[in-house]
């Protein structure tokens, strides 16, 4: 898990919380879509699955994960879109 920083500028949001996978990593796919180049997308989950997931997601696909965290069983991340 990498550290948070307070100043990321998130231009989206995609809350998954409830899914389990592959529903998580597929509404992430259709909503990244519609994020501009560079643009920071935060998902909101509750899937442990996704801690693997999202990961392979981005690195496959080119994005960048910039930073992710667990609060409460939640799991946070923020992509800037490659």
């Amino acid at each position: 898990m990498k550290d948070v920083p307070n100043d990321i500028d998130v231009q989206s949001v995609l809350d998954v919380t409830g899914l389990i996978c592959p529903e998580p990593v597929m509404m992430l796919h259709n909503k990244i879509k519609d994020c501009g180049i560079g643009d920071v997308l935060k998902i909101i989950a509750t899937d442990p699955s996704t801690q693997r997931d999202i990961p392979k997601f981005c690195e496959f696909l080119g994005h960048k994960l910039i930073a992710d965290d667990i609060q409460n069983e939640t799991f946070l991340y923020f992509i800037r879109k490659g």
